[in-house]
């Protein structure tokens, strides 16, 4: 369960993280991963978005306080979506990879009221993440998050039951703990594109020069 108390420290820790995690300008680390282990979902399932029978299969491990996913998700995602994803050559999805307690709440609550609002709710946090994750004294990160999950129609009874469910918060760190040991996932954002590892922030251009070779443009 994540208390009020475990999220207060992370502040500092999401600055840190912001840091020391890989560079904006991706280096591509050529590794493959098992793909059929891969491609088995953790104990919440994947969210995916595109069709199954795609060419190109996309699965990214992120943060919700990490600079660079959030950077990732301002410009280089909204391109993907429109050009690969939405026309069917991509199918795409995020995994949990929380660095700090703040953004393991931040995934329980996206989580929280299923598929459906799994992305409108990362999006929100990802476009907001300094308005949440960075926040000063005397303002605290949680009553922060708290204001922002009220667009998605969050109430504080909701708020709090979300933060306090064992079920999701065991879920999540499965996910991490899966790609930690098991795919090497070490830094955020890490995709894995057709089962090779790529780690750091890419742009469209970086990607579109390893989907298009996959998909045949």
């Amino acid at each position: 369960m994540i208390t009020r108390r475990d999220a207060l420290k992370t502040t500092g820790l999401a600055l840190g993280a912001a840091i020391l995690m890989p560079r904006l300008i991706a280096d591509a680390v050529a590794q493959s991963a098992d793909t059929a282990a891969l491609m088995q979902p953790g104990p919440l399932g994947d969210v995916w978005l595109g069709p199954a029978d795609a060419k190109c299969t996309i699965i990214e491990y992120a943060s919700l306080t990490c600079s660079h996913c959030a950077h990732f998700h301002a410009t280089t995602y909204p391109v993907l979506k429109e050009r690969y994803i939405d026309t069917g050559k991509v199918r795409f999805t995020l995994r949990e990879f929380p660095l700090d307690p703040l953004s393991t709440a931040a995934f329980m609550l996206a989580r929280c009221d299923g598929n459906d609002k799994y992305y409108p709710i990362s999006d929100l946090l990802f476009d907001q993440q300094q308005n949440w994750a960075f926040v000063r004294k005397p303002q605290s990160p949680v009553d922060a998050l708290e204001q922002i999950v009220r667009q998605a129609g969050f109430s504080k009874e909701k708020f709090e039951a979300c933060l306090k469910d064992q079920n999701t918060y065991a879920a999540i760190n499965a996910v991490k703990t899966r790609g930690l040991e098991t795919f090497k996932v070490d830094s955020t954002p890490t995709f894995f594109i057709n089962g090779t590892k790529h780690n750091g922030a890419l742009s469209i251009e970086e990607m579109e020069k390893i989907i298009k070779p996959i998909i045949g443009a």
